[in-house]
């Protein structure tokens, strides 16, 4: 199905749901990547070193996951859409309180406390959409969904050059309230989720120790995938604005316009795969976008003038956000029915907990080899497409089940 034609295949209430959850995770994005931008402007306001700042990145995604399951707990009892409110609320003000944080302890702290809030929001927000929606429209739905995490980094990338150079890295924290006024759309004109509300009216209790005991081969499978696709994504992502400014020296200007050009690939990748993953199934198409990283990985990481670093950019971003472009439907399709609104989300943001060292991980790797990021970025991005190629093809596939009917079996 085209996105066009998905699209067309949607009532009021679902386009609503959509646009709810597009917009949620969209800035939630905005406001994590806002962070990946200034790593050097607060290790220079607080006297400290950037893998000191870089540990607020890791902290930011070691909370997600706890998050992800308190979040993903409540919305499976209470419904999705008044925690997917609580959760938006919460990591809006948490990256507010960011910008006045008096020393690098409290900001840490802060980050900690904007990842927890910041993982409940995709489990919940994709789930909403993935119950709501056709089954035939979920792939290139999926496609544009996941690319809210691609907008959000371009908003961030676009705020940044902007306003970066008059109101600090404080300032710019302080826009990242902006996500809170989601909360009023999704008040005023999203339903709840039919899967829930049917749940709700058979008197269906979830119970995650339940579902874990007894789909426990495929949750660690999810994890494992999803650790291996946070690696690939923040490895390629976090640093890449500190790879810019410290070893190529760039301007605010040039590191934003760069960053923008590679989110415009991703959301390309994104919403091309998503859809081509509803002709030829899920795991190839995650198989192909991850593959296509490795021609691209060597132009990417070493080209040496701001158009080529540009260009490289945009194309290793059409593969790793590609790859992702599939993953809310194929997440949302292998998941048991009661507990929807937990597995995805909790599995996604375990992987983003393995996956937290990347940004300390690749400062450790620059600074062994002279300051060199474009080395440590290399190999993180070829080891995790091949790790993802692999993972994909051995794994389950359940496209198109029927959510909150029978289940078929993965396979």
């Amino acid at each position: 199905m085209t996105i066009i034609a998905a699209f067309k295949s949607l009532d009021r209430p679902q386009r609503a749901a959509f646009y709810a959850s597009f917009l949620g995770w969209s800035l939630d994005a905005f406001d994590f990547f806002l962070m990946v931008f200034i790593i050097r402007a607060i290790a220079d306001d607080f006297q400290s070193q950037v893998k000191d700042v870089a540990y607020a990145v890791t902290l930011t995604l070691m909370f997600r996951p706890l998050g992800a399951f308190v979040f993903g707990w409540l919305a499976d009892r209470f419904g999705r859409r008044p925690i997917l409110m609580l959760d938006i609320l919460l990591y809006s003000a948490f990256e507010l309180a960011s910008a006045f944080a008096p020393s690098l302890t409290s900001l840490l702290i802060l980050r900690a406390l904007f990842g927890f809030a910041m993982g409940g929001e995709w489990g919940i927000g994709s789930s909403l959409v993935m119950e709501t929606i056709p089954a035939q429209a979920r792939g290139a739905l999926s496609g544009i969904l996941q690319q809210g995490y691609s907008v959000g980094y371009l908003l961030a990338a676009a705020t940044y050059g902007l306003f970066f150079d008059h109101v600090g890295w404080r300032g710019l924290f302080a826009i990242g309230v902006v996500p809170a006024v989601v909360v009023i759309y999704i008040r005023l004109f999203v339903k709840e989720s039919p899967v829930w509300e049917q749940r709700k009216r058979n008197a269906i209790k979830s119970s995650l120790t339940s579902a874990l005991r007894h789909h426990w081969k495929l949750f660690i499978y999810v994890m494992l995938l999803m650790t291996a696709f946070n690696f690939f994504s923040h490895g390629t992502q976090d640093m890449y604005p500190t790879f810019l400014q410290a070893q190529h020296q760039l301007p605010t200007g040039t590191v934003s316009v760069i960053s923008i050009v590679a989110n415009l690939g991703a959301m390309t990748g994104g919403i091309f795969f998503g859809s081509y993953s509803q002709r030829v199934g899920r795991r190839k198409a995650m198989i192909i976008a991850t593959l296509l990283a490795l021609p691209i990985a060597p132009f990417w990481a070493f080209a040496s003038t701001p158009i080529l670093l540009g260009l490289g950019a945009f194309l290793m971003q059409i593969a790793v956000q590609g790859a992702w472009g599939v993953i809310p439907a194929h997440l949302n399709e292998l998941s048991p029915d009661e507990v929807r609104g937990t597995f995805p989300g909790f599995a996604y943001q375990l992987g983003n907990f393995f996956a937290s060292y990347n940004a300390v991980l690749q400062v450790d790797i620059a600074r062994h080899y002279d300051g060199k990021y474009s080395i440590a970025m290399f190999s993180v991005a070829v080891v995790m497409a091949i790790a993802l190629a692999v993972l994909a093809a051995i794994g389950p596939e359940n496209k198109n089940v029927v959510l909150g009917g029978l289940q078929k079996k993965p396979g």
